[in-house]
């Protein structure tokens, strides 16, 4: 539980409760059920070993300490997804950031942009440069790079 957040460790208490319908404990069987709305994929074989490994006492049920260390691992491996794509953008960043200012022009934003997506409009890059360069400076620094690769703010 130590590499859980707080907000991370109530989002999984609710999740548990909402399973556990006041018993203490989940059903291994509903493990599948609750990574599948996780949006994760998982084989029945890779299923099965997941639970071996939680289910510490071979009960069948996993109590609340058991689902955090099962859900632990999938948090985890996103957090390490969302560092890995950032350490990519912010190299991406400093190739296009040649003489290494900390910003990119808006210009240099829409080739990336059109790179990326050969279908998209010059108003829909117009729209999106717009949002980003609220300050109508014509620059983007790496935060404002990575909001408009990432299609959030966080």
């Amino acid at each position: 539980m130590d590499d859980l957040t707080k907000d991370q460790i109530q989002l999984l208490k609710r999740a548990f409760d909402a399973f556990a319908q006041n018993k203490g404990y989940i059903e291994a069987n509903m493990v599948g059920t609750i990574l599948q709305m996780l949006g994760h994929e998982v084989s029945e074989a890779r299923l099965k070993e997941i639970i071996e490994e939680v289910d510490a006492d071979g009960s069948g049920q996993l109590e609340f300490e058991e689902f955090v260390s099962l859900a632990a691992g999938f948090l985890t491996e996103e957090d390490q997804d969302a560092e890995a794509m950032q350490q990519e953008l912010r190299e991406a960043f400093r190739l296009y950031d040649k003489e290494g200012n900390g910003y990119i022009t808006t210009a240099v934003l829409r080739e990336i942009l059109k790179e990326l997506d050969d279908k998209i409009t010059s108003q829909e890059l117009d729209m999106m440069i717009a949002e980003i360069d609220s300050d109508g400076s014509g620059t983007v620094d790496f935060d404002e790079f990575m909001e408009v690769m990432t299609g959030g703010d966080d």
